[in-house]
């Protein structure tokens, strides 16, 4: 075996020894772990929709979106996307993932500061890593830790020859929390930074007509003030796909330099028409939004009477916390036995080893008491089960 496979080997056996190894699984049952929040993915009307358009459009775009894979229903898209959150224009792309990646490197470099809420998703944090940018941490949610760092910046370099980005998420999708807007745009006025919100767990489930957190909390003014936005269709629209909302300028600018986009095979052409279509419905769905409330809220009350500990979520993502890898595997493979689909979320993703309850719209009164009565019996069946 070459020095490569073992160290290959060697890697993958620590990797197991921590509880830690990962395997693609396809798991049934009960939907407690998907993104797919207000049920679009299964939505009867949207299956019969697609199934209007699937003679209308290839499988493939064929190229990129600057050769041949751009498409009408792309821009349409775009613009009435832009529309529907109060922007000025938005670009759309493969996924949030590139979204979040292209973006910060494309507005970042190596003479920029870019200070990171230290619980910001992955594509952030590689953006920022690609991009050569100073990476500055801010503890989580702790935006007197921000001023402290900006008042630091301002003092290494006063003249601020140096551009300063924040970016955050509006909602955090392992802990279900959220920043203080109105404090976050207090601190954008008087520092003047760049400022990124990705709303991707937010979109369809809150604000009006489900628009994200930032029009619960902010009036359409200061959000317009955001610089960039980004937003997905592969959570709440039950599709595939990123989008990112900004100025035109700056929507022309990532048309010109973010490499993600440039280089890479355009979304399918359905997707747009559908999301199309998926937004229209997402308008109108307040009764299950309520719906969706109100089960989370029930479903919060009941896990913190039976004593279970979850983080300080004021959201429909409950993670309930766990003393180790070993523990939250255990409970995550009992659940799925009993047809309750909930998955184990360890380190690096998370700090603290986890179950990640993803509540949707499509769950029931007797779905989410099922949960409750399985995690009891669990917890009681641990009693002779040892976890290091």
């Amino acid at each position: 075996m070459s020095h490569h496979w073992e160290e290959i080997q060697k890697k993958l056996e620590s990797i197991k020894e921590k509880q830690l190894f990962r395997e693609t699984k396809t798991y049934h049952g009960i939907d407690f772990c998907s993104n797919d929040y207000m049920g679009l993915a299964t939505n009867s009307r949207m299956l019969e929709y697609y199934r209007s358009l699937t003679d209308l459009y290839p499988f493939g775009s064929t190229a990129s979106r600057l050769v041949r894979g751009n498409y009408d229903s792309m821009d349409l898209f775009e613009t009435e996307f832009a529309n529907f959150v109060n922007g000025e224009a938005a670009l759309l792309v493969s996924n949030g993932f590139v979204a979040n990646l292209g973006l910060i490197d494309s507005i970042a470099a190596p003479n920029c500061y870019v200070f990171t809420d230290r619980l910001n998703h992955a594509s952030i944090l590689d953006g920022i890593r690609i991009s050569g940018a100073k990476k500055k941490y801010y503890n989580h949610l702790d935006l007197q830790h921000l001023q402290t760092l900006l008042n630091k910046a301002n003092a290494e370099d006063p003249n601020q020859k140096h551009k300063r980005i924040v970016v955050t998420e509006s909602l955090f999708s392992m802990d279900g929390d959220s920043p203080d807007f109105s404090k976050l745009l207090t601190l954008k006025k008087q520092y003047g930074f760049v400022l990124i919100v990705d709303e991707a767990h937010a979109l369809g489930v809150y604000g009006k007509e489900g628009k994200g957190i930032l029009f619960r909390d902010l009036p359409p003014e200061d959000i317009q003030s955001i610089d960039y936005r980004v937003y997905t269709l592969g959570k709440s629209f039950g599709l595939e796909g990123g989008i990112i909302v900004t100025k035109q300028m700056g929507r022309d600018h990532l048309v010109n330099v973010m490499r993600p986009f440039i280089f890479s095979t355009a979304p399918l052409p359905i997707i747009s028409k559908l999301a199309m279509y998926a937004l229209d419905l997402l308008r109108s769905m307040e009764t299950e939004r309520f719906h969706l409330f109100e089960l989370t809220r029930e479903l919060k009350q009941s896990l913190q009477t039976n004593g279970f500990m979850i983080t300080n979520t004021e959201s429909h993502i409950i993670p309930l916390l766990l003393s180790s890898e070993k523990e939250s595997l255990y409970y995550a493979k009992r659940l799925q036995e009993m047809g309750l689909d909930v998955r184990a979320i360890r380190p690096p993703t998370v700090p603290t080893p986890r179950l990640r309850i993803s509540l949707n719209a499509k769950l029931t009164r007797e779905d989410t008491n099922s949960l409750v009565s399985a995690l009891v019996q669990i917890r009681k069946d641990c009693e002779t089960v040892s976890f290091p």
